[in-house]
Parts: C-alpha cells; structure tokens; sequence
C-alpha cells in the first residue's frame, strides 16, 4: 500500500488549486461517534408476534435519530441498535443481558415480559446501565432498590386493580372467576385482580391455572363452568387468550372475559377468530392519550403501517417513546456515558411522548400513569375509557 506523508498529501492537493485540510478529506463517517443502545424482546415462541413489534418501535426511533443527527457533547453520534432475542425465557435472558454488557451498549430498551425483566435487571444495574422497560408490569422491578430500572408504563397494582373494580361495579359481576399462566406478569395481574374484586365488594368464585405454552384448557374451563361465573379473567398473553376463547365457545361459555394488556391486542381477534364475541372481552392497556395527545400516537400508526406493512400490535410506541426519553437525558447531561447521564434520566418530568407525557417517581415508575380501557367489536379493539 502506498504511504502518503502529510506534506505529499497537501502538495497533491494545492495542484487542483483547491486548500482542504487533511481532516476535511476524512470520510465523513469517521467523525462519527457509534452509541450502541440494546433492545431485547421475544422474537421466538408464542409471542414472537409482540416481541417484533416492540423492535419495530425501536428501529423506528433508532432511525429516525439517525436521519435527524443527534450531537451529545459536542460529538456527531450514529445509534447502533444491538437487537437480542431472549425467547421470554429467563435463562436465555439473563444470558442475552450479559452480552448486551459485554457489547458495552450504553443503554437497554427491554424487556417485554416481566418474568425476563426482573432477572436480567440485577446484571444491568451491576453495571450501572439504565434500563427502560416499554411493558413489564410486576411491580417487583422497580421494588428491587435498582437506581437503573425504569418504565413507561403503569404496573399491575394499577392495572389489576382497575380491572378489578370495572368487574364489580360498571360489569356488575356476582360470580367472578381468576385463571393465570403462572408467569411473572399472569400471576402477577391475576392477584391484583383478585384483591380488587374482593375489595370492591365481588365474589371469586374460583382460581384455576395454565402455563404460558400450554394449548389445552378444557379440564380448567369445564370446572369452572361448573360455577357458573359471568366473569372470566385471564392473566397471561394473547397467544393463550386466543385459544382459551375458542374452547370456552365450544362448551358453551359466554362469559365476559377479562385480561390485562397481554391479551389486549389487535392479534387476540386473528388467535380467537370467530369465537370474538362483539362486547365480550374487555382487558386495559398500560398507557392512553386523548385530546390532542392523539393525533402523535395516531401519526405514529400511519408510519408504522408504512414501513411495516401491519398494524402496531401493543407496545411499540413505548418502546420508541422510551429510546427518544433514554437520548433526550444524554443530549441534557452532555454524555451518553451511563454514569453521567443516569442522574437526569431518573429526574424526567414531564417528557412529551407520543404515549403521553413522562415523569418518573424515585423508583422509576411512570407517574399517575394512564390506562385504557378497551373491548372489541367486529375484530377490532374499540376504547371503553381512559382511566388514570
């Protein structure tokens, strides 16, 4: 290879008549600074289908700071999303964790379920990185005393114990039955349920569980029918709702039936198919906008479209709110080094997000967090009410 020495280069150059200095005939890339940020959700098993959703968010959000150019510190920087599939396994979460901080990412967007979140937290706040969670609802994770651990959304203390109440006094349900899947997040929203069913004065007549990849739930279904409950609530996702659905038609059930934001998704409608009664579901997502906070969260639907060929399915407009909050504290500290700008994440206050606006109290839970309350009708989820 030929070697050019500062002087050759300057003297090639002054013959086009042209004054350049060296560093302005390096490529441009070169002046960049490379940010690693990681994402990790499900991209196999039963709820691949909510996982890539939440990495399309990301990428979107990842792109969009890209093609905007964002400096911190007086540095160019490029964001380089370090996607991991952690399968909503807690092995293969903790695992995928550890090579995000191996990757030496400055900051992780993740994870989806809470039964992943809660392990792979403790060796993220080993290393003082900041984790943003766009869905884990078990209140555990932000209860661990981890100054790194944050979300955007609201827990299962508020989100169990508003569907509890909705079940007694707007549903008028006398006889109310709980099934989870034993998962962090099922059970976790399940007992929320129960505590304030019976706070609210209502009567669970019965507790049955499932696992998050079992597909038959008829022993279940048939001792509770046996109750007669006009009330079935589900703890767990979409990819179990679905199915649990098309079994409680084919015996003849026609409960109203109940979940959190597991299920209450516009693939519940693909998974159930015509075993979707109009009105009978109702379920609340973590999250909700009105006035004119709707038309970001909107806008941000017809992008999604674009680009993706499908419809949101959940959680990716908290995920791409949570990576812009995560960039907005580097760009206001001047650093993306995680000790530096860790401090003005946690103090957010009133972040303007396409998922509503943001401040995070001193555990890092979103402050008096929104939920919306939803049911379908011809497939489609149509909101009930938005409840804080």
């Amino acid at each position: 290879m030929t070697r050019y020495s500062s002087l050759t280069l300057k003297k090639n150059v002054a013959l086009f008549g042209v004054s350049l200095s060296i560093a302005a005939l390096m490529p441009a890339f070169a002046q960049e600074q490379i940010v690693k940020i990681g994402h990790v959700a499900p991209l196999s098993g039963p709820i691949a289908h909510l996982g890539k959703d939440n990495e399309n968010g990301a990428k979107m959000a990842i792109d969009e700071l890209n093609a905007k150019g964002v400096s911190i510190g007086g540095k160019k920087i490029k964001f380089e999303l370090v996607a991991e599939d952690d399968a909503s396994d807690p092995k293969q979460g903790t695992a995928v964790a550890q090579k995000l901080v191996d990757e030496k990412v400055k900051g992780v967007i993740g994870h989806l379920n809470s039964g992943t979140t809660i392990p792979a937290s403790k060796i993220y706040n080993d290393d003082g990185i900041p984790q943003i969670s766009p869905s884990a609802t078990n209140p555990k994770y932000t209860r661990q005393g981890f100054n790194t651990a944050f979300r955007v959304v609201a827990d299962d203390v508020q989100l169990g114990g508003v569907l509890g109440k909705y079940a007694v006094k707007d549903l008028k349900g006398k006889a109310i039955a709980v099934i989870d899947d034993r998962t962090a997040y099922g059970q976790g929203v399940a007992d929320e349920f129960d505590k304030a069913v019976k706070a609210a004065g209502g009567v669970v007549v019965g507790r049955e569980y499932t696992t998050d990849k079992a597909t038959d739930f008829m022993p279940i279904l048939t001792t509770l029918k046996a109750k007669k409950p006009d009330i079935i609530f589900f703890g767990g996702m979409d990819a179990v709702g679905g199915p649990m659905l098309k079994q409680m038609k084919s015996l003849g059930i026609t409960s109203k039936f109940m979940g959190g934001d597991g299920i209450c998704t516009s693939e519940l409608a693909k998974l159930a198919g015509d075993a979707l009664l109009d009105g009978q579901v109702v379920c609340a997502e973590a999250g909700g906008v009105e006035g004119n906070q709707k038309k970001g969260m909107d806008d941000f639907g017809v992008k999604y479209q674009k680009r993706f060929n499908s419809e949101v399915k959940l959680y990716a407009p908290y995920v791409y709110d949570a990576i812009n909050l995560m960039v907005a504290a580097m760009v206001k500290a001047g650093s993306y080094e995680p000790a530096k700008y860790l401090p003005v994440l946690a103090q957010t206050t009133g972040y303007k997000g396409i998922t509503g606006t943001i401040s995070f109290d001193n555990k890092g839970d979103i402050k008096n967090g929104a939920l919306t309350v939803y049911t379908f009708k011809a497939g489609k989820r149509d909101v009930i009410a938005i409840v804080r």
